[in-house]
C-alpha cells in the first residue's frame, strides 16, 4: 500500500503566469485551458498542462480540483499603509488636508502595541481574503508597529515587505522622529530583514517630512544595506509638488531630491509617480527604481491620473498598488479597475493581460524579487490565488460567453473584487477559503 506524500500537492485548474511583459512581448502570457500546479516543500515543482503533468505525480497525490476556475500567482500590492486601515473612506479635499485631519491622529494610536496588533490582524486577513500573498507597507514611526505587523506575518508565513516611517519635521510632535543617527530603523533591519519570509523597507515618508539631514542619513543607510528596500512618496499631488519645490530650491525635481541623496537604486519604490517628467521617468529606468501606481488613490483625492505611456516610453519598472487607506479598496482586481480607467482618461489603452502582469510578474521585478514571488517558475514560493469566474451573478452571466481569454481577465478585473476569490495559498499552504 503506498503512502500520499504529504509534502507535495497538486491543483487541477486553468493556469495563468507570465514570463515577460505583455505590452513589448506577444508570448509573454502562459495559459493553460486544463491546467495543473504541482507544488513540493511550499515551492512550486511544476506548472503546465494537466494531460502532460499528471502522469509525473508521486503513486497517491489526488490533484486538488478547481476545474472551472482559474489559478494565478498571489497577487503583489506595491504600496499601502497599515495604520490606515481604520480611516479608509475619510472625506478631505485633498492629500495636504487629509493628511492633517485623518492620518497623523490615526497613526499617532501606533504607540500602543495592542492597537498596533489588533490592527495588523486585521490588515492581513483583509489582503489574504483579496489574493493579495505579498504587499509593501508602511508602518509609522513607532518601532512597535512594525514589531506588530512582521510578528502578524511571520505567524502566517507570508513574504512581506515593510519598514518604520521616518519624518522629522513638518508633522505633528507627537509623530516626530527623534532618533537622529537612525539606530532604530538599523536595529529593525538587523531584527527582521531575511528572518523567515520578512523583509524590511526603509521608509522615509516623503521629503517635506524629512530634513536634509535625515534624507542625508538614509542615503547612507540604504548604502549599508543594498538588499533592503526603499519606499516613499514622489509627484502625487501638485500642491506637494509645489512645496517640495520650495523647500528644495536646489533639485532639479521632486524625484531629484531622492537622487540626490542615494535613494533611487533596485529595490527602490515610489508611490505615485503622477506628475514626473520625461527625464524623472528615464532616471528611474537607469537606476532600476519603479513606480507604484496607485489608481484608486489618486482619484478618491483627486490627485491625477498616472501616464502609462510616458513610463513605458522609457521602460520604467511598473507596478500597482492600493494606497489604503487614501485607497477605497484592498482588492487588486478592483485596483486593475481603477487602474484601466485612469488609462482610458489620458488616452491611452490597458489590457488586461498587462493589468495582471502588473499585479504579478511585474510587482515581482519592481522589487527584485522575480524568481522567488510573482510567476511559477519551477523553485518559485508556492503563493497563489483560486478566482471563480462565477462568484457572482453578473461575473457568471458575463463570463459565460467570453471568446478569449482577455475578454475573461478583463471581466474579472473589471467586474471582480473579495468575492472572487476562491482560495488564497502562501508558501503551498491555505490562508484563506471563501467557504470559511
Amino acid at each position: 500500500m503506498s503512502t500520499v506524500p504529504n509534502n507535495v500537492q497538486a491543483y487541477r485548474a486553468s493556469l495563468l503566469y507570465f514570463r515577460a511583459d505583455p505590452a513589448f512581448d506577444d508570448r509573454a502570457a502562459v495559459w493553460h485551458e486544463d491546467g495543473l500546479l504541482v507544488v513540493e516543500d511550499g515551492r512550486v515543482k511544476a506548472a503546465g498542462d494537466h494531460a502532460s503533468l499528471l502522469g509525473s505525480l508521486p503513486p497517491g497525490v489526488v490533484a486538488h480540483d478547481y476545474r472551472g476556475k482559474l489559478i494565478s500567482p498571489g497577487f503583489i500590492d506595491t504600496h499601502l499603509h497599515y495604520p490606515q486601515t481604520d480611516m479608509i473612506a475619510s472625506p478631505a479635499p485633498g492629500l495636504l488636508p487629509w493628511l492633517d485631519t485623518y492620518t497623523f491622529p490615526t497613526e499617532r494610536r501606533f504607540a500602543d502595541p495592542a492597537h498596533a496588533r489588533s490592527v495588523a490582524e486585521f490588515f492581513l486577513d483583509e489582503l489574504l481574503r483579496c489574493g493579495t500573498t505579498t504587499a509593501v507597507v508602511y508602518c509609522t514611526v513607532h518601532p512597535g508597529s512594525v514589531d506588530a505587523f512582521f510578528e502578524a506575518s511571520e505567524a502566517r508565513s507570508l513574504r512581506m515587505v515593510a519598514g518604520k516611517v521616518l519624518m522629522d519635521r513638518h508633522c505633528p510632535d507627537f509623530l516626530r522622529d527623534l532618533e537622529g543617527d537612525l539606530g532604530e530603523t538599523e536595529a529593525l533591519i538587523n531584527k527582521w530583514h531575511k528572518r523567515g519570509r520578512s523583509l524590511y523597507a526603509i521608509t522615509p515618508r516623503f521629503a517635506p517630512t524629512s530634513t536634509d539631514t535625515q534624507l542625508r542619513l538614509t542615503g547612507e543607510l540604504a548604502a549599508a544595506y543594498p538588499d533592503t528596500f526603499i519606499q516613499t512618496h514622489v509627484s502625487e499631488n501638485k500642491d506637494e509638488c509645489r512645496w517640495v519645490g520650495e523647500l528644495f530650491p536646489q533639485a532639479r525635481s521632486y524625484l531629484d531630491v531622492y537622487e540626490r541623496v542615494g535613494l533611487m537604486r533596485p529595490r527602490a519604490l515610489f508611490g505615485h509617480c503622477i506628475w514626473l517628467d520625461d527625464e524623472d521617468f528615464a532616471r528611474m529606468a537607469a537606476t532600476g527604481s519603479a513606480a507604484a501606481v496607485c489608481p484608486t488613490s489618486n482619484l478618491f483625492l483627486g490627485s491625477g491620473l498616472f501616464d502609462f505611456e510616458r513610463a513605458d516610453g522609457a521602460r520604467a519598472l511598473l507596478s500597482l498598488g492600493t494606497d489604503v487607506g487614501a485607497g477605497t479598496s484592498f482588492s487588486m482586481l478592483q485596483t486593475m479597475n481603477e487602474a484601466y480607467k485612469v488609462a482610458r482618461l489620458k488616452g491611452s489603452y490597458l489590457p488586461a493581460l498587462r493589468m495582471f502582469y502588473l499585479a504579478t510578474l511585474g510587482a515581482a521585478r519592481s522589487m527584485g524579487l522575480e524568481g522567488t514571488i510573482g510567476s511559477f517558475a519551477p523553485g518559485a514560493e508556492a503563493d497563489f490565488v483560486v478566482l471563480d469566474p462565477k462568484a457572482t451573478p453578473l461575473l457568471a452571466r458575463r463570463t459565460g460567453h467570453c471568446n478569449s481569454l482577455e475578454e475573461l481577465l478583463f471581466a474579472l478585473a473589471l467586474l471582480g473584487d473579495d468575492r472572487t476569490i476562491a482560495a488564497t495559498y502562501s508558501a503551498g499552504r491555505q490562508v484563506h477559503t471563501r467557504d470559511a
